[in-house]
């Protein structure tokens, strides 16, 4: 089983207003309401793919019932820790340019906490954990290292999505996957990439630090992969962007299902592009037929 661990899901409110006034009235073009949260972004996607998964995390009120209430009608199972607060909103707000608003999250009560943590020592080494996103305001700032600690315990392996210290936490316990955007990347060493080949010498660090595989997205450059056995570059497809949301979640969908399924890095890394260029193009996160026809138009190349 895939399980993927959202602590700061929401509802993810996207509004269209074609011409949009401040200090005015404004009427919306379209709105829709998404369950939102990178773990369950990554959920969706990899049953979308067809993969088993199962999404953890923390949800409450009104708006975690929407969540819960959503992921069931796709068919997602959904076993997250209900708290007393109400899981956040964020508002995407679509016009000449794109505007996010994102809400800081609810207060997380310590026997909440307990009780997630407790749900992850029923997790077996055939198993893999993936932890994505923000951690709510009102958790320690050691969480993360909790989690994993916990994680690491069961001797299943573990995806992080996470950045600055999360991140750094991560990689002394050796992630099967890391996947920093370019500017993560530059902020976790607090250098300036100025090129490719700056790029390259700190993606190595990461194996070099604990990571058994790391993927660098680098928007319309493509992406780069790091293994044991070599550095390759994929490129994106062409297409329209229309979303900015989940691109990245849906890369870490397509790689950790199919390295799971097949043991085979490059197909996976063909698949996480395809994957992530295909949400790119959409509205919402990709489907599996627009996933399997970018596949075709992927190319990988060994840089080293």
């Amino acid at each position: 089983m895939i399980y993927t661990v959202t602590l700061n899901p929401s509802i993810d409110y996207v509004v269209q207003v074609n011409q949009l006034n401040l200090g005015a009235l404004n009427k919306m073009d379209n709105d829709m309401k998404f369950a939102g949260g990178k773990g369950i972004n990554v959920s969706r996607v990899l049953h979308e793919l067809g993969y088993d998964t199962t999404a953890l995390g923390f949800l409450g009120g009104f708006t975690g019932d929407f969540i819960v209430d959503t992921l069931t009608n796709q068919g997602i199972p959904a076993a997250f820790t209900p708290i007393q607060d109400d899981t956040r909103i964020n508002i995407k707000l679509k016009s000449e340019t794109e505007t996010e608003i994102n809400g800081q999250g609810p207060d997380i009560h310590p026997g909440e906490v307990d009780a997630l943590l407790r749900q992850l020592d029923s997790i077996t080494r055939q198993d893999t954990v993936i932890l994505s996103g923000s951690t709510p305001p009102s958790l320690q700032n050691d969480f993360q290292q909790q989690l994993i600690e916990r994680i690491a315990a069961t001797g299943a392996q573990f995806v992080s999505d996470t950045t600055g210290e999360g991140l750094t936490a991560a990689l002394s316990h050796l992630p099967m996957l890391v996947k920093p955007n370019q500017e993560e990347l530059a902020e976790l060493f607090d250098v300036t990439l100025n090129n490719q080949q700056d790029v390259i010498h700190y993606g190595q660090k990461l194996l070099d630090l604990g990571a058994r595989h790391a993927i660098v997205s680098m928007a319309g450059e493509g992406a780069l992969l790091f293994t044991q056995d070599g550095i390759y570059h994929g490129s994106t497809p062409a297409g329209q962007v229309k979303n900015s949301v989940g691109a990245g979640d849906s890369m870490i969908a397509g790689f950790t299902g199919k390295v799971i399924e097949t043991r085979d890095v490059l197909d996976a890394f063909l698949l996480s592009l395809a994957a992530g260029s295909a949400t790119a193009f959409s509205d919402d996160l990709a489907t599996a037929g627009n996933i399997d026809t970018l596949t075709e138009k992927v190319t990988i190349k060994r840089l080293a």
